[in-house]
């Protein structure tokens, strides 16, 4: 088994000091919180970048999102309008790797104080081959590797999957990074940001343990899912993500793929297929058909709409905990 390689903390100090040192050219009105109405002006690329500019920012800014509740982010277009109000931001929050659309409107846009979530942590791979193996996990189960084997998303040329707000721990990092960013952007708040990201890391660490505790003997460890976006969260956890049919959750599977998956299920105690909020659930009921499975939701939470099982960040990755215990057997 390998030792998940965590990153060292006097790094991740270097990696947020980076986020505040980028910062510094921002203009006089963005550093005094000079928005419409005195607020900072934020923009966030999608849901899990908005929830960490509102939770940290409260009353200070004001928050837009790039991609509506409903519009699934990885196939986002950019509107002229959304372009020019990204221009006007005071401070931008986006995940290089995840947008296309976002990561060149961002690159055009001249704001800044720009905020990537993806250099605030360390990225991994989590391909079709299997896993990356540089990576083990430390809760794994004595004679296991804690893998997350699945067909991702094209993540371009560094092939590194951008998923990391599935992983609590990994989204407390970039938190810290925001929070820093916030800081350098409105110091004249720089108190309630610390306090606010200080308050959020927190519960985020607590949620981290209620997966560690609530993941940690089941009675099998793989799950299979229409969208391969569990990778962070099948290593941090010492378990194996399956997905059905990779890049695209909407594209079919192939019947060779759908068989290695009948086979998968009945070797490793699947119970359950998981699909998402945002997506046809119709290839997860056709394998569940073909196996005898259950169906059940797996939020990726790339957005918050009226079908979450869930309110907000917490509550949602909540709900994903239990239906993981539910289908894994949770002893």
């Amino acid at each position: 088994m390998n030792a998940r390689r965590l990153i060292p903390s006097a790094a991740l100090a270097g990696a947020v000091a980076l986020a505040a040192t980028a910062l510094t050219g921002c203009s006089g009105a963005a550093a005094s919180g000079a928005g419409k109405d005195g607020r900072l002006a934020v923009t966030a690329s999608f849901y899990p970048m908005q929830f960490l500019a509102e939770q940290i920012g409260g009353d200070h800014v004001a928050v837009v999102s790039l991609t509506k509740p409903g519009v699934e982010p990885h196939d986002l277009e950019i509107t002229p309008k959304q372009t020019g109000r990204l221009g006007q931001s005071d401070v931008v929050v986006y995940l290089k790797g995840l947008q296309p659309a976002v990561d060149e409107a961002v690159a055009q846009s001249g704001v800044k104080a720009v905020v990537d979530a993806a250099a605030l942590t360390e990225l991994e791979a989590h391909g079709p081959s299997g896993h990356d193996h540089a990576h083990g996990d430390a809760h794994a189960h004595e004679g296991e590797e804690g893998h997350a084997e699945g067909h991702a998303h094209d993540h371009g040329e560094s092939g590194a999957d951008p998923h990391l707000w599935l992983d609590p721990a990994k989204y407390a990092e970039v938190a810290k990074g925001v929070g820093a960013a916030l800081e350098k952007a409105d110091p004249d708040h720089a108190a309630d940001y610390r306090k606010n990201t200080d308050e959020l890391v927190g519960k985020l660490t607590a949620l981290d343990a209620e997966f560690k505790n609530g993941l940690q003997n089941t009675a099998s460890r793989t799950f299979i899912t229409t969208h391969a976006a569990f990778g962070y969260l099948a290593e941090r956890y010492g378990l194996d993500q399956e997905g059905i049919s990779g890049v695209d959750p909407e594209s079919e599977p192939s019947p060779a793929r759908m068989k290695e998956l009948q086979e998968l299920a009945k070797k490793e105690n699947v119970s359950t297929v998981f699909f998402e909020t945002l997506a046809s659930d119709k290839t997860a009921k056709s394998l569940a058909t073909d196996t005898g499975l259950k169906t059940d939701v797996l939020d990726p939470l790339e957005g918050i709409t009226d079908q979450s099982q869930g309110a907000d960040y917490f509550e949602v990755m909540r709900s994903n905990l239990k239906n993981l215990q539910k289908a894994l057997g949770s002893k």
